[in-house]
Protein backbone atom coordinates (compact mmCIF):
# COMPACT_ATOMS: atom_id res chain seq x y z
CA UNK A 1 0.00 0.00 0.00
CA UNK A 2 1.45 3.18 -0.91
CA UNK A 3 0.00 6.89 0.09
CA UNK A 4 1.73 9.67 -1.46
CA UNK A 5 0.41 13.36 -0.66
CA UNK A 6 -2.73 11.96 1.06
CA UNK A 7 -4.70 15.56 2.76
CA UNK A 8 -7.94 14.20 4.61
CA UNK A 9 -10.53 16.38 5.99
CA UNK A 10 -14.02 16.41 7.61
CA UNK A 11 -15.68 19.45 7.18
CA UNK A 12 -13.34 22.37 7.69
CA UNK A 13 -11.00 20.23 9.44
CA UNK A 14 -7.87 18.83 8.14
CA UNK A 15 -7.57 15.61 9.56
CA UNK A 16 -4.30 13.99 7.67
CA UNK A 17 -2.02 16.49 6.15
CA UNK A 18 0.59 15.14 3.21
CA UNK A 19 0.61 11.98 4.12
CA UNK A 20 3.43 9.61 2.40
CA UNK A 21 4.74 6.31 3.26
CA UNK A 22 4.20 2.80 1.93
CA UNK A 23 2.97 -0.55 4.03
CA UNK A 24 4.73 -3.50 2.53
CA UNK A 25 2.83 -6.77 2.08
CA UNK A 26 3.70 -8.92 5.17
CA UNK A 27 4.82 -6.21 7.42
CA UNK A 28 3.80 -5.47 10.94
CA UNK A 29 3.37 -1.90 11.44
CA UNK A 30 2.32 -0.19 14.86
CA UNK A 31 0.45 3.59 14.41
CA UNK A 32 0.83 5.56 17.74
CA UNK A 33 -0.01 9.04 18.46
CA UNK A 34 -2.46 11.21 20.93
CA UNK A 35 -6.37 11.31 20.61
CA UNK A 36 -6.63 13.54 18.01
CA UNK A 37 -3.23 12.69 15.75
CA UNK A 38 -4.17 11.37 13.01
CA UNK A 39 -4.08 7.50 12.98
CA UNK A 40 -7.83 6.46 13.51
CA UNK A 41 -8.32 8.96 10.33
CA UNK A 42 -5.38 7.38 8.72
CA UNK A 43 -7.29 3.42 9.89
CA UNK A 44 -10.70 4.95 8.06
CA UNK A 45 -8.85 6.36 5.09
CA UNK A 46 -6.93 2.98 4.22
CA UNK A 47 -10.40 0.91 4.89
CA UNK A 48 -12.14 3.43 2.21
CA UNK A 49 -14.23 4.71 4.12
CA UNK A 50 -13.06 8.41 3.31
CA UNK A 51 -11.69 9.41 0.18
CA UNK A 52 -8.98 12.04 0.34
CA UNK A 53 -9.45 16.36 -0.32
CA UNK A 54 -5.94 14.86 -2.72
CA UNK A 55 -3.12 12.68 -2.79
CA UNK A 56 -3.70 8.76 -3.68
CA UNK A 57 -3.69 6.34 -2.14
CA UNK A 58 -2.53 2.78 -3.96
CA UNK A 59 -3.75 -0.97 -2.95
CA UNK A 60 -1.27 -3.62 -3.35
CA UNK A 61 -2.19 -3.93 -6.90
CA UNK A 62 -1.00 -0.34 -7.41
CA UNK A 63 -4.41 0.43 -8.42
CA UNK A 64 -5.94 3.64 -6.75
CA UNK A 65 -8.59 2.55 -4.55
CA UNK A 66 -10.30 5.68 -4.27
CA UNK A 67 -11.38 5.57 -8.04
CA UNK A 68 -12.99 1.97 -7.40
CA UNK A 69 -16.55 1.51 -8.05
CA UNK A 70 -19.25 0.34 -5.10
CA UNK A 71 -18.43 -2.77 -6.04
CA UNK A 72 -14.63 -2.92 -6.37
CA UNK A 73 -14.80 -1.44 -3.04
CA UNK A 74 -16.43 -3.68 -1.48
CA UNK A 75 -14.39 -6.50 -2.13
CA UNK A 76 -11.45 -4.68 -1.47
CA UNK A 77 -12.61 -4.33 1.94
CA UNK A 78 -13.36 -8.22 2.25
CA UNK A 79 -9.85 -7.90 1.66
CA UNK A 80 -8.78 -6.27 5.26
CA UNK A 81 -9.90 -7.69 9.20
CA UNK A 82 -10.28 -4.97 11.42
CA UNK A 83 -10.70 -5.77 14.93
CA UNK A 84 -11.83 -2.93 17.24
CA UNK A 85 -10.97 -1.85 21.48
CA UNK A 86 -14.56 -2.61 21.91
CA UNK A 87 -15.46 -5.43 20.12
CA UNK A 88 -18.49 -4.96 18.54
CA UNK A 89 -20.26 -8.11 18.96
CA UNK A 90 -23.79 -9.79 19.34
CA UNK A 91 -24.71 -10.15 22.77
CA UNK A 92 -27.77 -12.81 22.02
CA UNK A 93 -25.45 -14.70 19.58
CA UNK A 94 -23.03 -17.10 20.60
CA UNK A 95 -19.42 -16.97 19.70
CA UNK A 96 -20.26 -19.41 16.89
CA UNK A 97 -23.01 -17.03 15.24
CA UNK A 98 -21.44 -13.87 15.94
CA UNK A 99 -18.29 -15.44 13.51
CA UNK A 100 -21.43 -17.03 11.44
CA UNK A 101 -23.03 -13.64 10.85
CA UNK A 102 -20.34 -11.90 8.86
CA UNK A 103 -20.33 -14.75 6.46
CA UNK A 104 -24.30 -14.70 6.21
CA UNK A 105 -24.21 -11.18 5.36
CA UNK A 106 -21.92 -11.93 2.48
CA UNK A 107 -24.25 -14.38 1.33
CA UNK A 108 -21.86 -17.33 1.69
CA UNK A 109 -23.92 -20.80 1.62
CA UNK A 110 -24.37 -22.79 4.26
CA UNK A 111 -22.04 -25.45 3.83
CA UNK A 112 -19.38 -22.82 3.71
CA UNK A 113 -20.01 -21.15 6.78
CA UNK A 114 -20.18 -24.70 8.23
CA UNK A 115 -17.12 -25.15 7.04
CA UNK A 116 -15.06 -21.89 7.58
CA UNK A 117 -16.18 -20.67 11.38
CA UNK A 118 -14.26 -24.04 12.79
CA UNK A 119 -11.75 -23.17 11.54
CA UNK A 120 -10.88 -19.61 12.59
CA UNK A 121 -12.38 -20.76 16.01
CA UNK A 122 -9.68 -23.22 16.16
CA UNK A 123 -7.22 -20.61 14.89
CA UNK A 124 -7.57 -18.33 17.72
CA UNK A 125 -8.06 -21.17 20.34
CA UNK A 126 -11.70 -20.89 20.96
CA UNK A 127 -13.35 -23.77 19.33
CA UNK A 128 -14.07 -25.71 22.36
CA UNK A 129 -16.10 -22.21 23.52
CA UNK A 130 -18.27 -22.42 19.79
CA UNK A 131 -21.45 -22.31 21.84
CA UNK A 132 -20.93 -19.78 24.91
CA UNK A 133 -22.34 -16.45 24.33
CA UNK A 134 -20.23 -13.32 25.12
CA UNK A 135 -20.97 -12.59 28.31
CA UNK A 136 -19.73 -16.03 29.54
CA UNK A 137 -16.11 -15.09 28.26
CA UNK A 138 -13.11 -13.29 29.85
CA UNK A 139 -12.26 -9.74 27.71
CA UNK A 140 -9.29 -11.80 26.46
CA UNK A 141 -11.35 -14.67 24.60
CA UNK A 142 -13.99 -11.73 23.26
CA UNK A 143 -11.19 -10.00 21.36
CA UNK A 144 -10.55 -13.18 20.34
CA UNK A 145 -13.77 -13.77 18.64
CA UNK A 146 -13.59 -10.48 17.30
CA UNK A 147 -10.50 -11.51 15.60
CA UNK A 148 -11.45 -14.60 14.43
CA UNK A 149 -14.52 -12.80 13.22
CA UNK A 150 -12.06 -10.37 11.40
CA UNK A 151 -10.27 -13.46 10.05
CA UNK A 152 -13.58 -14.96 7.80
CA UNK A 153 -13.14 -13.98 4.64
CA UNK A 154 -8.92 -14.80 5.35
CA UNK A 155 -8.26 -11.24 4.57
CA UNK A 156 -4.62 -9.90 3.25
CA UNK A 157 -4.53 -6.88 5.98
CA UNK A 158 -5.43 -7.19 9.93
CA UNK A 159 -6.53 -3.58 11.20
CA UNK A 160 -6.11 -3.42 15.04
CA UNK A 161 -7.69 0.06 16.41
CA UNK A 162 -6.90 0.03 19.79
CA UNK A 163 -7.06 -4.27 20.35
CA UNK A 164 -5.76 -3.98 23.65
CA UNK A 165 -7.25 -0.94 24.96
CA UNK A 166 -9.49 -3.02 27.37
CA UNK A 167 -7.37 -5.62 28.35
CA UNK A 168 -5.55 -6.07 30.87
CA UNK A 169 -1.39 -7.10 30.16
CA UNK A 170 -1.62 -11.19 30.20
CA UNK A 171 -4.53 -10.85 27.50
CA UNK A 172 -3.15 -8.40 25.96
CA UNK A 173 0.02 -10.02 25.39
CA UNK A 174 -2.05 -13.22 24.10
CA UNK A 175 -3.95 -10.90 21.87
CA UNK A 176 -0.91 -9.39 20.44
CA UNK A 177 0.63 -12.88 20.00
CA UNK A 178 -1.81 -13.75 17.76
CA UNK A 179 -1.74 -11.02 15.60
CA UNK A 180 2.44 -11.98 15.37
CA UNK A 181 1.37 -15.63 14.34
CA UNK A 182 -1.06 -13.77 11.55
CA UNK A 183 1.97 -11.73 10.77
CA UNK A 184 4.65 -15.06 10.28
CA UNK A 185 1.52 -16.48 8.21
CA UNK A 186 2.46 -13.36 5.65
CA UNK A 187 -0.56 -10.97 6.65
CA UNK A 188 -0.03 -7.54 6.83
CA UNK A 189 -0.61 -6.23 10.49
CA UNK A 190 -1.44 -2.62 11.35
CA UNK A 191 -2.36 -2.10 14.94
CA UNK A 192 -3.29 1.47 16.34
CA UNK A 193 -2.14 1.62 20.22
CA UNK A 194 -1.31 3.85 23.10
CA UNK A 195 0.03 0.52 25.05
CA UNK A 196 3.93 1.53 25.28
CA UNK A 197 4.86 -1.74 26.80
CA UNK A 198 3.65 -3.64 23.66
CA UNK A 199 5.38 -0.94 21.36
CA UNK A 200 8.98 -1.45 23.52
CA UNK A 201 8.45 -5.56 23.72
CA UNK A 202 7.62 -6.54 20.19
CA UNK A 203 10.36 -3.87 18.49
CA UNK A 204 8.27 -3.75 15.06
CA UNK A 205 8.18 -0.56 12.62
CA UNK A 206 6.37 2.29 14.41
CA UNK A 207 4.75 5.44 12.43
CA UNK A 208 4.04 8.48 14.65
CA UNK A 209 1.34 10.36 14.44
CA UNK A 210 0.78 14.42 16.03
CA UNK A 211 -1.78 16.90 14.50
CA UNK A 212 -2.41 15.24 11.34
CA UNK A 213 1.06 14.38 10.64
CA UNK A 214 3.79 11.77 10.38
CA UNK A 215 6.18 12.83 12.45
CA UNK A 216 8.72 9.45 12.93
CA UNK A 217 8.94 6.54 10.77
CA UNK A 218 11.17 3.72 12.22
CA UNK A 219 11.50 0.50 12.09
CA UNK A 220 12.56 -0.55 15.32
CA UNK A 221 11.53 2.35 17.70
CA UNK A 222 11.02 2.54 21.51
CA UNK A 223 7.60 4.42 22.73
CA UNK A 224 8.62 7.74 24.27
CA UNK A 225 12.03 7.64 23.71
Amino acid sequence: MKFDGITLTYGNRTVLRNIALSIEPGEFVFLIGGSGSGKTSFIRMLIGDFPPKSGVFTDNRGANVYAYSSRQISRYRREIGIVFQDYKLLQSKNVSENVAFAMEVSWYRDHEIAQRVPEVLSQVGLLGKAHHFINELSGGEVQRVAIARALIHDPEIIIGDEPTGNLDPANAREIMRIFEELNTMGKTVVIATHDATIVDRMKKRVIAFRDGRVVSDEPEWVYAA
